[in-house]
């Protein structure tokens, strides 16, 4: 397992930029001290797409940096209208699974799937969208991400978010962990961003 995902707890940051045309987040541990980044890469496509189309419908690629800059995994998402599926890479860029939204009418709902489209987890959120549970298929909660106050002047003047990320200690499968670590970002691209 990479030392980057050996961590239980997350904290990811969103970077604040006057003009940003990507997304990029600082990732630090639970003591803490900086592990890493997510960064989004935009292409001159999907550049263009968002010059028509809302950014809730336009594709999004984001790496998960190690503190030494070497990708760790990655998340991609295409083009969607209703209801979003991002994949999700090891850094080999092998696909390992999925997150999918789930129709919900007031908490939001996702479910992790592994690499075979079997479901692995579900996220439910609270009708915020800011607190949500992460529960395997035996009713475990194997995680949690909470959305944490920045301050009056980045709340009210901002769109950047700061979350906190926890895994159960017990949970030791590489790609479960993965996928749980990443979800901050994913959920916060995919309800936050556009909005």
């Amino acid at each position: 397992m990479d030392k980057f995902f050996s961590n239980n707890t997350f904290v990811i940051d969103e970077k604040i930029a006057a003009f940003k045309l990507s997304n990029a987040y600082k990732v630090y541990d639970g003591e803490g001290q900086e592990i890493g980044a997510i960064q989004q890469h935009k292409s001159f496509f999907h550049i263009l797409l968002g010059l028509f189309l809302a950014d809730s419908m336009v594709p999004f690629e984001l790496n998960i940096l190690n503190i030494d800059g070497k990708r760790v995994a990655q998340l991609k998402r295409g083009l969607t209208f209703f209801r979003s599926k991002v994949r999700i890479y090891n850094k080999a860029g092998a696909p390992i699974g999925s997150f999918k939204q789930r129709f919900t009418l007031l908490k939001p709902k996702f479910t992790i799937l592994n690499n075979l489209g079997q479901e692995i987890a579900t996220i439910k959120g609270d009708w915020k969208a800011w607190n949500f549970e992460i529960i395997d298929v035996t009713g475990q909660t194997v995680g949690t991400v909470d959305k944490k106050w920045n301050g009056i002047a980045k709340e009210l003047f901002t769109t950047a978010d700061k979350y906190v990320v926890n895994i159960e200690p017990t949970l030791t499968d590489e790609n479960t962990r993965i996928a749980i670590a990443s979800v901050a970002a994913a959920i916060d691209m995919i309800l936050k961003e556009g909005n």
